[in-house]
């Protein structure tokens, strides 16, 4: 899989089926090239492309599953 599939799979929490977003951003350490957190976007609208308060970091810890349609995250401890 490469990086920009990601962006357009949607993000699902796994407690309560709800659909969180999708991913915008990748954080990587460079010395490993391991994903530590993926950034995503709670709705798309205009004015969020300026700003970053729609925005969610989900620690890669907390992805449970990659699916074909959708990334399922663990939110319940965070």
């Amino acid at each position: 899989m490469i990086l920009s599939e990601l962006s357009v799979k949607d993000v699902v929490n796994n407690e309560d089926g709800i659909k969180l977003g999708r991913i915008v951003d990748v954080d990587i350490d460079v010395a490993s090239g391991r994903i530590l957190s993926v950034t995503i976007d709670r709705g798309f609208r205009l004015s969020s492309l300026f700003s970053s308060k729609n925005q969610t970091v989900i620690p890669w810890s907390r992805i449970v599953k990659i699916g074909n349609d959708v990334i399922i995250v663990d939110l319940t401890r965070l």
